[in-house]
């Protein structure tokens, strides 16, 4: 997906680094994706969510927290007011820059701090969490051995996630008593709240708090065996489909008028070797190789998308005639296979192999009180379908490279 990095200044004046990850094609909404705690926004997770998000239509801002990951400041001097404020600020910049986000999606807590930031930015239509906690204290138990010295010196180096962080006595004050189910019940637009079961670190009674704080409309959606930090790819590919699928009904995003037909564009995802995204006139696809041949099997094969495109082609072109003719045709189907055959008089010189063609066999079934006549003569039409005779005659295709 195209990105484009950013900075804007975050709610303690410092710039906090971003990444504006743009859909193919015209941006429909814009939403705004918040990390876990000390993540940043280059995690797996995020970067999957982002891709499924931008396939829907949506351009992703994704920053780091203020210092955290790229960005400037001191982690030391934040807070969770300070991260939920620094959620604001985001908004702040698409709509002075772009155009107002309408949804917010956290993880961890990220989650928490969209459901703090939420009624603080009225654009919003849509929040989603993932595996995020019922109070922003949660975190707490992340430094638990280092609380007393907090308290004691005013500050301390803990180890969170492998790493040293300098934590004050601040933080623990603003977290402190902070129960996100007191101020979400009166949260409008709709909610998602994704949570696994096993998870270890943020237990799956969170969920169950936020959920029954929370108002309808609302989703709940199991993560079944994931760990907190989606690190299993499909894990973090469900949730991030799921996410976007979700958030296409409930922020309303505009029909944006569809290209002509025949314009088609096909980007890498960034979700494995040969995962691709695709706009098609306006219309969103996947494609992608078998595992078999080092793909993720996520998306149809080049030649399954053209076996597609044979049998769609066919199955219109029959229903176009069977209406016009009024032919009593109740269901029309259309079967296509491909392989590659060595051609009966292609035999190359000497011991070259023999060349090999491509054979498409197409089976079309169609149900309706008709006689034979009739469908023999469907049968001629389907042999004159525009992708037909596209694969019959010999194309021109030109390539360029763009700057």
């Amino acid at each position: 997906m195209p990105s484009t990095k950013i900075t804007f200044t975050g709610s303690q004046n410092t710039d906090l680094a971003a990444a504006l990850d743009w859909p193919q094609g015209e941006a429909t909404a814009f939403a705004i994706f918040a990390h876990c705690f000390t993540c940043s926004k280059d995690l797996f997770a995020s970067r999957t969510l982002s891709n499924a998000l931008t396939s829907h239509g949506f351009a992703v801002l994704r920053f780091d927290f203020t210092g955290l990951g790229h960005s400037d400041g001191e982690f030391a001097n934040t807070n969770f007011s300070s991260n939920a404020a620094d959620l604001v600020a985001a908004a702040s910049w698409l709509a002075k820059n772009h155009q107002p986000p309408t949804l917010l999606v956290g993880h961890s807590l990220g989650g928490a701090a969209v459901l703090a930031a939420a009624d603080r930015i009225d654009t919003i239509k849509a929040v989603a969490t993932i595996g995020a906690p019922a109070s922003a204290d949660h975190i707490l138990h992340l430094f638990s051995q280092g609380l007393d010295e907090i308290r004691e010196a005013g500050e301390a180096t803990v180890q969170i996630g492998g790493r040293p962080f300098t934590v004050k006595s601040q933080f623990i004050d603003d977290v402190s008593g902070e129960k996100l189910t007191h101020r979400i019940a009166t949260l409008k637009g709709a909610k998602l709240v994704l949570h696994s079961p096993v998870d270890q670190t943020v237990g799956i009674e969170n969920a169950e708090a936020i959920f029954r704080a929370i108002k309808h409309p609302k989703s709940f959606v199991s993560l079944d065996t994931a760990d907190h930090l989606l690190s299993k790819k499909a894990d973090a590919i469900y949730a991030a489909n799921v996410i976007a699928a979700w958030a296409s009904r409930f922020t309303n995003l505009p029909k944006a008028p569809l290209k002509p037909e025949g314009h088609v564009a096909v980007a890498e995802s960034g979700e494995g070797k040969y995962h691709l995204n695709i706009n098609a006139s306006g219309h969103f696809l996947n494609a992608d190789e078998p595992e078999s041949v080092g793909g993720t099997n996520r998306g149809a094969t080049p030649y399954d998308l053209l076996c597609a495109a044979l049998g769609a082609c066919t199955t219109i072109t029959l229903r176009m005639y069977a209406d016009r003719k009024k032919l009593p045709v109740t269901f029309i189907e259309t079967l296509v296979d491909h392989e590659k055959q060595h051609g009966a008089d292609s035999a190359g010189e000497g011991n070259a192999p023999a060349a090999r063609i491509d054979v498409f066999t197409r089976r079309i079934k169609i149900v309706g009180d008709l006689d034979e006549t009739q469908r023999q003569r469907l049968l001629q039409i389907a042999n004159l379908c525009p992708v037909h005779k596209t694969l019959e005659n010999s194309s021109t295709i030109r390539s360029e490279l763009l700057a």
